[in-house]
């Protein structure tokens, strides 16, 4: 008799709705959305929940809304984008998971939009900087110069993405889970290979443990149970330490984390004297900066990068190392 209580205790736990960060959760995943997607959505909704004193989503609207969204702009000063970001997790939650539409947000208080032209290294700085980083270091941030590349978009990189033959990467689900193809620099291609004859030692390794690779996309584990333990889906940047998955049990190697490289950058950037802003980011940056540069089409440079808009590659004309715009200036000819 108690053991039925118990069966119809656990049953009505388990038959429990989950809870509103949840259901988010499980709405981001199921559309595919990165971690870091999902990690977003549910900070920005967390915090408007406790600004309106934790009312529940489904007792507010538009109204509330507005006063959040102008909140961030007036009290907090934030960006237009971070604001946007904000709006988007919130019409997220209402649109897919309260199911609820909130209509038009015409008198909300916009943050400005702030138009900075980005930070970029000359030619001579990145290699002062990549001089004074080492191994797998260097060669991370080699990539993100020589081919355009995201932080994320190289730290996810798997091996059966890298193209020797071709001298290309393909990027996959970057940033608006678009595919892309870039290319891949001569120089760095046999520091690539010799860096993976020793990454494929620990997949060797990992395999006869019963380690297996990480966050394969669009629940291709459940389908093909076996193709995590291949060795083209490893990671290009493996992490130097394994984790268990809380909800298979599994032992995986996940990819190093961004404060690996980003730690690494800074320290280089104090390191080679170069006296600007910089970090990861400035790499992708400069590859832009000097593809123009060196007489590259913009348009070949958007599709490279990966931009929707061609006015996002446009900035990089600002920054051209020819004066705004490539104008040469009156005062040269005096």
């Amino acid at each position: 008799m108690n053991l039925a209580i118990q069966n119809i205790h656990y049953n009505k736990v388990s038959q429990k709705k989950p809870k509103l960060l949840e259901q988010v959760g499980i709405e981001v995943q199921t559309r595919h959305y990165s971690r870091r997607t999902e990690k977003t959505y549910r900070n920005w909704i967390k915090q408007f929940v406790l600004f309106h004193n934790k009312r529940h989503p489904k007792q507010m609207g538009k109204i509330e809304v507005n006063q959040f969204l102008s909140h961030l702009a007036t009290r907090r000063n934030v960006s237009a984008s971070t604001q946007n970001q904000a709006l988007s997790a919130i019409l997220f939650l209402y649109k897919n998971v309260l199911h609820k539409e909130l209509g038009d947000f015409g008198d909300v208080i916009r943050a400005k939009h702030s138009r900075k032209i980005p930070v970029v290294f000359t030619k001579d700085e990145v290699k002062r900087i990549l001089t004074q980083l080492i191994d797998e270091k260097q060669l991370m941030a080699s990539l993100l110069y020589g081919s355009g590349l995201r932080l994320t978009e190289c730290l996810r990189l798997r091996v059966k993405d890298v193209d020797f033959d071709n001298k290309q990467i393909i990027v996959r689900d970057g940033k608006g889970e678009k595919d892309r193809v870039t290319l891949m620099s001569e120089k760095v291609i046999p520091f690539l290979k010799k860096y993976l004859s020793k990454v494929r030692k620990i997949h060797t390794a990992d395999s006869e443990k019963g380690v297996v690779t990480t966050n394969l996309p669009y629940a291709l584990e459940r389908k093909y149970p076996n193709i995590a333990k291949e060795w083209h889906w490893s990671y290009v940047f493996p992490s130097t330490k394994t984790v268990v998955d809380k909800k298979t049990g599994k032992v995986k190697r996940h990819h190093l984390n961004e404060s690996v490289l980003q730690r690494a950058v800074k320290k280089a950037i104090k390191q080679a004297k170069v006296e600007k802003h910089g970090g990861c980011h400035t790499f992708r940056h400069s590859f832009a900066t000097h593809l123009l540069e060196n007489g590259y089409d913009i348009r070949t440079i958007q599709d490279l990068l990966g931009h929707k808009n061609l006015q996002t590659t446009m900035v990089y004309t600002h920054v051209m190392n020819k004066g705004p715009l490539g104008v040469k200036s009156p005062g040269d000819s005096l």
